[in-house]
């Protein structure tokens, strides 16, 4: 198996070396430069409810003595810094609010508070904090950061975030209202997928009626990043169901989570002005007897929790860095292409017109892919997605014409002609049997008759046969019409608003679409020049695809005839069998010349409806293709390019110029924000890129399953050694060396899961 070995056996020195220190120090710089605005940071939160001794734990771990009035929830969060230097000092600052203005940040900036290091107590320095954030009756709540850095040579290498307590009633000092501004703010913290939860839940009330313990298995379903910590065992009755419940609770099996619980004895009344020595030995006393001795010392009191959080965060920062660094570097290409969208200040004409320069070379190349189906662009987006597909002009075009094409298959003709076997089978609405469409024409040809023999037809009557058939095809061409003019315009929104500032926007896009209503004129007017031969004009066609379908309509009619006469003289059933049968031709003649279409009108009706047919089919082939590329494609779709080219601006007044691009107050503003910010994300990567991650690393971290419980069998003492020692513990028993070395024995793989062995009674 792996076993670990150092120099001078390992010690809190290794985990809390220069390397661990300087990983901290780089989150701390970055939360302090106000990078948490934009993305999420790993950091420890301290939550939990009002009185569960949230005070006291901060207190345990740093020296420093917290405000702990029960009834008067904390006005703002509290960042505790924590870094072991050989000398004590302390800095205290106020981080503002994202939403304070310039000349706020600046005065807040310049808080400094001092305390008596003999005496640490924070109370007077957050009555200070409280006045100079204006903390009032009518301002109840600050999201300014008190800031509390303190060093010296007994502190881990720790930060963490206190929030306010959470509460459900209200009293004189605190409202219902006030129970849900802390709430809100505490979600705020917790609900960030990086956030280390510390739930401080206090033993004196059942864990399950506490809020923060609802909130974290909400927040956070699986338990991974949340570590209970248990506070006031003390007050639990030895013996008690409720004491019982907590060693559960302690040992993971109740309320899991990934990193497990830990159990903190808070100072009570009568230690209230203990030092810190003896609080932390009281509390060892406290733990070496009773029900706790069954629970992993690991697990217990501040001596262990220091390095345990201290571990924690430097594990969680080193498994969120990549995706840290990821959403950085997303944020920066985020924030310079607002940038670019902005464009250079518009202070005068010549500035304002260099803007619209540059806005149309972006428009008139975006509309150029989108036209050529070229969707490389981070602008097009993912084709999955429907605001991807909207984008996508060629895609949309394609699909909408092939619509139409399918529209006019379905629904182009006013009455669809079907071949009936009786005369009691039920036809659609838009259906009439053939023979019926056939006596219509017959009598239109009747009506029609000039000096055309009998059995042929006035070839006028074709045409108005077809004119009638094809009705349909103006409400579909102008649906059609509708549909392209409207994906038209709206990428042409959808470039402008990603091309060019808000503001300017619709200036531009008014000038756009004053370009395109000669397009839109000239495609109205091809539509109906396509329109009207087919519904005013008469069938001209040279398209032998028209006699072609005449003949084999009539010869598959004849061919029909010919089976149902054949069917007539052999019978059904032989027809059918597929045998070999013999008949006389002659009765095969005989046969089909009763068949003979004696009525000569109606045998030109028959003709005429062929004819009919045959060339709606021609027309309407030649309609949806001509639709397609004469109007569609080249009156307007191929043209998209040139609505807005750079010639256009340089032909603007400078009064037009002045009017579409003069830029506000809001958006210099904007831009110095912008600006502001692309500075702090681009100095955070530089910061995270150069930390050296192969050193900082040392060991390869553990995963959280490192600080699950782990429970001992029934006959244990209570009493553990690890046969793999975990960091905490290492760093609690053996003496500093600053480096770790693994060394392999050859017999397993390393395991982080720490393996539990009773320890022999001597």
């Amino acid at each position: 198996m792996y076993r670990f070995a150092s120099t001078n056996t390992v010690a809190m020195e290794a985990l809390q070396s220069e390397d661990h220190r300087n990983l901290l120090d780089i989150i701390d710089k970055l939360r302090s430069r106000g990078v948490s605005r934009y993305v999420d940071l790993p950091q420890i939160v301290v939550c939990g409810d009002q009185s569960a001794g949230k005070s006291s734990v901060l207190e345990a771990i740093s020296g420093l003595t917290f405000p702990t009035k029960d009834n008067l929830c904390t006005r703002f969060a509290t960042e505790l810094i924590l870094r072991r230097e050989v000398t004590v000092a302390v800095n205290i600052s106020i981080h503002p609010g994202p939403e304070r203005s310039p000349d706020e940040r600046q005065r807040l900036n310049t808080f400094r508070a001092e305390i008596d290091l003999t005496q640490p107590d924070l109370q007077k320095v957050v009555d200070e904090a409280k006045g100079v954030m204006g903390i009032s009756d009518f301002k109840v709540f600050s999201t300014d950061i008190l800031r509390v850095e303190l060093s010296g040579p007994y502190q881990p290498h720790l930060t963490m975030v206190d929030l306010p307590g959470l509460f459900r009633a209200g009293n004189r000092e605190q409202s219902a209202k006030d129970a849900k501004t802390v709430r809100k703010m505490v979600r705020a913290y917790v609900k960030n997928p990086r956030s280390i939860i510390l739930a401080v839940v206090s033993a004196k009330s059942d864990f399950a009626l506490q809020e923060i313990t609802e909130m974290a298995r909400e927040l956070d379903p699986k338990g991974i990043r949340t570590l209970g910590l248990i506070t006031k065992p003390d007050a639990l009755d030895a013996g008690s169901d409720s004491e019982a419940a907590y060693v559960k609770l302690a040992q993971n099996e109740d309320v899991a989570f990934r990193l497990g619980w830990h159990v903190l004895k808070n100072r009570d009344y009568q230690m209230r002005d203990a030092s810190s020595a003896e609080r932390d030995e009281a509390e060892e006393i406290f733990f070496r007897s009773g029900v706790w001795t069954t629970v992993n010392p690991a697990q217990l009191g501040v001596k262990a929790l220091k390095p345990r959080l201290s571990d924690v965060l430097k594990d969680q920062i080193l498994r969120q860095l990549p995706a840290l660094v990821q959403d950085i570097e997303m944020e920066i290409s985020s924030t310079e292409s607002q940038l670019r969208l902005f464009g250079s200040p518009r202070t005068n004409v010549a500035e304002q017109r260099r803007y619209l320069l540059q806005v149309s070379r972006d428009f008139t190349a975006l509309i150029q892919a989108a036209v050529d189906g070229v969707y490389n662009n981070s602008f097009f987006g993912s084709a999955k997605t429907d605001d991807g597909y909207r984008k996508r002009l060629r895609a949309r075009v394609q699909n909408t014409l092939t619509s139409f094409c399918e529209k006019m298959r379905q629904q182009g003709k006013q009455r669809i002609i079907v071949d009936t076997t009786s005369d009691e089978e039920e036809l659609a609405l838009d259906e009439i049997s053939r023979a019926e469409f056939v006596d219509l024409a017959k009598e239109r040809i009747r009506r029609s008759r000039g000096r055309e023999l009998p059995g042929t037809f006035n070839p006028m009557v074709i045409g108005e046969l077809f004119v009638e058939q094809c009705t349909p095809w103006r409400g579909i061409a102008s649906n059609l019409l509708s549909e392209i003019l409207g994906l038209a315009n709206e990428i042409l929104k959808l470039i402008v608003d990603h091309v060019a500032v808000q503001e300017t926007a619709s200036g531009i896009l008014s000038v756009i679409r004053g370009s395109l209503e000669p397009f839109k004129s000239d495609l109205e007017v091809k539509f109906k020049e396509l329109l009207t031969p087919h519904l005013e004009g008469h069938p001209i066609t040279y398209n032998h695809y028209l006699t072609n379908t005449v003949q084999k309509v009539q010869e598959e009619r004849r061919r029909k005839s010919l089976e149902k006469q054949l069917r007539t003289i052999v019978g059904h059933e032989e027809f059918a069998s597929g045998r070999h049968v013999s008949i006389y031709p002659t009765r095969i003649l005989e046969q089909l010349g009763k068949h003979i279409e004696v009525d000569m009108e109606r045998y030109g009706g028959e003709l005429a409806v062929d004819y009919m047919e045959a060339y709606y089919k021609v027309a309407s082939k030649k309609f949806i293709d001509d639709i397609s590329v004469l109007a569609v494609e080249w009156c307007l779709i191929d043209k998209l390019p040139t609505l807005f080219p750079p010639e256009a601006i340089l032909d603007l007044q400078d009064d037009e110029v002045a009017h579409i691009a003069t830029e506000s107050d809001s958006l210099s503003l904007e831009r110095t924000r912008h600006r502001q910010k692309l500075t702090t994300l681009e100095d955070a990567k530089s910061d995270l890129k150069q930390l050296d991650i192969h050193r900082t690393l040392g060991l390869p971290s553990p995963p959280p399953e490192a600080f699950e419980q782990i429970h001992s069998d029934n006959e244990s003492e209570g009493l553990y050694e690890y046969g793999q020692t975990s960091l905490v513990e290492q760093a609690q028993h053996e003496e500093p060396s600053g480096r770790i070395e693994i060394i392999n024995t050859g017999e397993t793989e390393l395991d982080w899961e720490p393996k539990l062995k009773k320890k022999k009674k001597k």
